[in-house]
Order: structure tokens, then sequence, then C-alpha cells
């Protein structure tokens, strides 16, 4: 099958799969000034804690014989480089990649301000075909990115590839609500509250539609962790958080 003859989903759209990232690219282009402030009123700010966790599982160290270099994917904003710049006291360098310019933007005008502004670069790309050297990097993270990638499975490739052995992938994404009643509430909230709260903070209510679809057709954590496997990761686990709201998707390239 041709790739002109191939779809994917985008919100309740179906569409070809090489539309689905200027589609993607529109919606944080829309939203990129205010993506921080619409995770914590979309989360009553349980993001936050979420991506805390990330970085404590990830323990970056504080010191070594050489840098210790990780690729933020998805991360423009600057949201989990900074924790993990903190978390290893700047010994961390990290790369911080994203398609969307604009929120790359906001990431370096954050960065001026950060305590350790000289160990983060920006650094424009696509997950499906990074623009970094085989084995350049000793962590992967991508926090609630890597379901608008329209490839995930070249995504998880390009991830094994740059990654030096022994290095360690981590992704935190929303998963599917398994606890009765919550998972009813949770879905009312999606549907009823979060795009007219998106169009009052941003002005516009589409890109939020789009992102409570993007969370509902995301494969399940079973599948995903199985998806992780199939790019050659080994020790794959997966941790529900809050209810299964999110879940941390871990794996080691050995």
């Amino acid at each position: 099958m041709t790739e002109t003859a191939q779809t994917t989903h985008f919100g309740t759209r179906t569409v070809p799969i090489g539309d689905k990232q200027d589609l993607v690219n529109d919606v944080f282009h829309k939203v990129a000034r205010r993506y921080d402030l619409m995770n914590d009123l979309m989360s009553g700010g349980i993001h936050r804690l979420w991506k805390d966790q990330m970085v404590a599982r990830l323990a970056p160290p504080r010191g070594g014989a050489r840098p210790y270099r990780v690729l933020d994917m998805a991360g423009g904003t600057g949201d989990i480089a900074m924790r993990i710049l903190d978390a290893s006291h700047g010994f961390a360098q990290v790369t911080v990649s994203d398609i969307n310019p604009d929120m790359l933007a906001v990431g370096a005008e954050r960065a001026r301000t950060w305590r350790y502004p000289s160990n983060v670069e920006f650094v424009e790309a696509n997950a499906e075909e990074l623009p970094f050297p085989d084995k350049s990097f000793d962590a992967y993270t991508i926090a609630f990115g890597i379901r608008n990638v329209p490839r995930i499975e070249k995504a998880l490739a390009e991830a094994y590839r740059v990654l030096r052995r022994g290095g360690r992938l981590l992704v935190l994404e929303f998963s599917h609500v398994d606890v009765p009643g919550l998972d009813r509430l949770y879905d009312l909230f999606s549907d009823t509250l979060i795009p007219p709260m998106g169009k009052m903070v941003t002005g516009d209510a589409e890109p939020y539609r789009y992102l409570v679809e993007s969370i509902r057709n995301f494969p399940d954590p079973e599948r995903f962790a199985a998806m992780i496997a199939e790019a050659g990761f080994r020790r794959v686990t997966h941790t529900p958080m809050s209810g299964n709201i999110a879940a941390l998707h871990g794996g080691w390239k050995v």
C-alpha cells in the first residue's frame, strides 16, 4: 500500500497518513503559548506530579566520567528538560527536540531564566526522522507527545537507534481509565469541559477536541508496551498513574 493510500486518525476524522503531521502542527501552533496552562486546567495540576515521577524514574546522575546526554522529544516548552537539569544538578546535557517551532520558541525563551541554561539546546526535528547520529544519547524521554506522531513505530525505531547501549526510553502518555465510575466521569469531563475550557483560554476549542480524541485513539498500555518491545527494547514496563489516566512506559536498549 502506498503512503498516499494509507490512512490514520486525526481526532474523529480519518485522514491520509501523510497529512496528519501538518494537522498536528497547526494544533500546536494555536496552543503553544498557553499549552502548559491548559495542561494545568485539564489535569488539575496533576500532570506536574506525573512529570516529576518520570524524572525520578530516570534518576539522571549528578556526575560521571562523561556527560549524561538526554533527548527530550516533543518537549518544546522545556517542562521535562528543566526537571532533568535540576535533578542532575546541571550535570545532564539535554537536547529538547520538537517538530513545532512555536513550541520550541516558548521553551528557548523560558530557558534563559533557568538555573542551567547552557546545558540545554533546542532542535527542530521530526520524531520519525531524527537528525542525530546513532548511539548519541543515554536517555530518550517523551511526555504526552508520542500519540501525536503519525507513525509511532518509526518514532520508536528512531529512539532505539539514537540511544547508546544501556540507554533508557521513558514515555509518559495519557492512557485508558480503568477505575469503574471514574471512567465515566473522565469521559464526561473530557467531552463537555475541556473544549470550552480550551476556547476560553486560547480562543479556539478545536485543538482540544483533537487532543481528547487523540487520547482515546492511542493504543492501550499492553499494546503500546508490545510496540516498544517490537522496536527492540527490553525490560519493558508500564506503570499506571491516577487510575490509569496516564501511564509511564519504559524500556532499555541492551
